[in-house]
């Protein structure tokens, strides 16, 4: 196949691959590591021509194509290179001291963010509490509070979209200083408590949580980047998922939540607001 023919055939698919995506164009590229200018080249430029090689490999990594599909060498969309169910680990830190959860936050922008919290929505912590998760060192304090200042910022984003799933009994356990927050002062859990009522109401609807009995279902800590990457927390490590059919199911899971919830997002910043600490 002549090249012309190849970079015609490139433009035809990787459009197809833009509109099954349901990205936006800016998303779409965020999603590969390139500029949405560079996009637009590849997209509608005067001539047709071929990505640099690790564009390639970005679009075959990102939406499990093989590149030889992409390229018009073969007509197998299948990805023949490896599978991409990659574990990744939280504590790999790149320049700005990013957890790789951030940096999936970022680069899912325009996408819709699903996610069920191990504990407290993180995005909602106060100083009070990362100083008490950071057990006394000042260096995980940092890095805890300025965590929580980025994913609130990117929460308040206007192009934000997201659902929030976790059990209620996350939140009653927290109000009784029982389990994890054994230890922390009832008016430290109270302060936390009215900020997350007043975070949800201000984040709302962009930001809507659901509350669903921990009793009656079970959600691990995970998070759902649009339909193009899931992870799912396991204590030291992140099960990275790119398999669609795993991304879907794992959707349908969490739609299933929602429909169950016991305290649904218009009711659940007053229903927080509700609780008491005590003990």
């Amino acid at each position: 196949m002549r090249k012309r023919e190849s970079s015609a055939l490139f433009r035809t698919r990787l459009a197809q691959l833009l509109a099954q995506s349901g990205l936006t164009q800016s998303a779409f590229a965020s999603a590969l590591g390139i500029d949405r200018s560079a996009l637009s080249q590849l997209l509608g430029g005067p001539d047709p021509r071929l990505p640099r090689a690790e564009t390639l490999l970005a679009i075959a990594t990102q939406f499990q194509v093989s590149a030889d599909w992409l390229l018009g060498l073969s007509e197998d969309a299948g990805a023949v290179t490896q599978a991409f169910d990659a574990v990744e680990t939280e504590a790999a830190l790149d320049e700005a001291s990013r957890t790789a959860m951030e940096r999936w936050h970022t680069e899912a922008t325009g996408q819709k963010i699903r996610y069920v919290p191990a504990l407290l929505p993180d995005l909602m912590r106060t100083p009070e509490v990362i100083s008490f998760q950071a057990q006394s060192s000042e260096q995980e304090q940092r890095r805890l509070q300025a965590q929580t200042q980025r994913r609130l910022k990117v929460s308040r984003a206007p192009e934000a979209d997201i659902e929030m799933c976790m059990p209620l009994q996350s939140f009653e356990i927290f109000a009784a200083g029982a389990g994890h927050w054994k230890g922390l002062g009832a008016a430290a859990r109270q302060r936390q408590i009215d900020h997350i009522a007043q975070t949800v109401d201000e984040l709302y609807p962009a930001f809507r949580m659901y509350l669903f009995d921990g009793r009656k279902r079970f959600a691990p800590p995970m998070t759902l980047f649009g339909y193009t990457r899931a992870a799912v927390y396991a204590g030291e490590v992140y099960l990275l998922i790119r398999a669609k059919h795993l991304i879907r199911s794992l959707s349908q899971g969490f739609d299933g939540h929602i429909r169950a919830a016991e305290v649904h997002a218009h009711e659940a910043a007053e229903w927080v607001r509700g609780l008491r600490s005590h003990g």
